[in-house]
């Protein structure tokens, strides 16, 4: 049912999507290029920090060059960048569409999808620039990049569920809003983005993977720089619990949707 409504209003999504990017960027001189300079920067001090002051390493071989460390963290830090969109915009789109919800007529759902679409032009412009990267350095790309969508999809999927929660949860309990700030930070450091999962104890390495950002940066990663196949007995778990998520959230959405008017 989801999936039916979001393309009955494809169109209305559509509108919506391109007032949200023009939004963002309106009466900025650089525009679009700031999706470029705002993650070049924060990779530039994350890669100084992590491999010249905490000396981290992704591999054993001393051949290991700063751009290969920058390329696997940029990849890690543009898939999080969605997680942190999500979480941090999701419980405001209620309370901050007012207007919307006196319109009876108005699927207030379709904003979840428009968040969600919004977070993923900002991360195809940074995975362009990515794949520009992984050619200089690698002088090519794996075909086992080709599966890449196959493993951010669910991903996505699991995002659009947490967003119609968090969504219905603002309206009832503002004090989620300073929640999530704070949770989009902890699953970033508690994710193997800054670090590789092999210098953790044992024990922690299959803790970490409780995390949703791990199987997925880890996957990516396996795809499109290292050229190898994800586990996909571990793909199909992720996307059966992203499957589950995503319909609860908008169960959850919908049920809770009638309320919206008087609260606010």
């Amino acid at each position: 049912m989801m999936f039916a409504q979001a393309w009955k209003h494809k169109t209305l999504i559509w509108q919506l999507l391109r007032r949200d990017v023009h939004s963002r960027y309106r009466g900025s001189v650089l525009g679009l290029f700031w999706s470029l300079v705002t993650p070049l920067i924060m990779l530039a001090i994350y890669t100084f920090v992590f491999q010249y002051i905490f000396k981290s390493r992704w591999s054993d071989s001393a051949g290991e060059t700063t751009l290969n460390f920058a390329i696997v963290l940029f990849l890690g830090l543009t898939i999080h960048a969605v997680m942190a969109d999500i979480l941090n915009k999701s419980s405001l789109l209620i309370t901050g569409n007012q207007n919307f919800v006196k319109k009876i007529v108005f699927p207030l759902e379709l904003l979840s999808w428009v968040t969600l679409l919004g977070a993923i032009f900002t991360f195809l412009i940074s995975f362009g620039l990515l794949l520009i990267f992984i050619l200089i350095e690698l002088h090519r790309i794996p075909v086992t990049a080709l599966l890449l969508p196959l493993i951010l999809l669910p991903y996505f999927l699991l995002l659009l569920g947490v967003s119609w929660f968090l969504a219905a949860l603002g309206v009832y309990l503002r004090d989620i809003q300073q929640i999530t700030g704070t949770l989009a930070t902890l699953l970033l450091f508690l994710s193997p983005i800054f670090y590789s999962v092999n210098i953790l104890p044992e024990k922690f390495q299959t803790l970490i993977f409780l995390n949703p950002l791990s199987y997925i940066v880890e996957s990516a990663r396996a795809v499109l720089i290292y050229g190898h196949l994800p586990d996909l007995l571990g793909l199909a778990i992720y996307a059966l619990v992203a499957i589950v998520v995503a319909t609860s959230g908008f169960v959850f959405f919908r049920k809770v949707r009638p309320g919206f008017a008087d609260v606010l």
